[in-house]
């Protein structure tokens, strides 16, 4: 549904264990998305599945764990490289 519009220099990150080859411009959120993943993350109560939905950090549909840090608006955090990235299952505690 969603590919990237141009080819740009790659960098690597880790999504549930694989390894992806993403522009180094894009939003983890787009980076997924283009990539064909079906959620980010899922509900507190029921477990359904959630996706990336305004991408501009209003909807908070992206939440997902990046590099062990729960709660990151994908949408809002740009890839680097070795980053690693999960999906964020019910509830997680919030940081301080």
């Amino acid at each position: 549904m969603f590919r990237r519009l141009h080819d740009a220099a790659k960098i690597a990150i880790e999504f549930e264990g694989r390894i992806l080859q993403v522009a180094p411009h894009e939003t983890v959120a787009a980076a997924l998305l283009a990539d064909g993943a079906e959620h980010t993350r899922t509900t507190p109560v029921t477990g359904a599945p959630r996706a990336p939905y305004c991408m501009m950090g209003v909807c908070f549909d992206c939440l997902m764990e990046i590099d062990g840090i729960p709660n990151r608006q994908a949408c809002m955090t740009r890839v680097q490289d070795g980053m690693k990235v999960r999906r964020q299952d019910g509830v997680r505690r919030l940081e301080p």
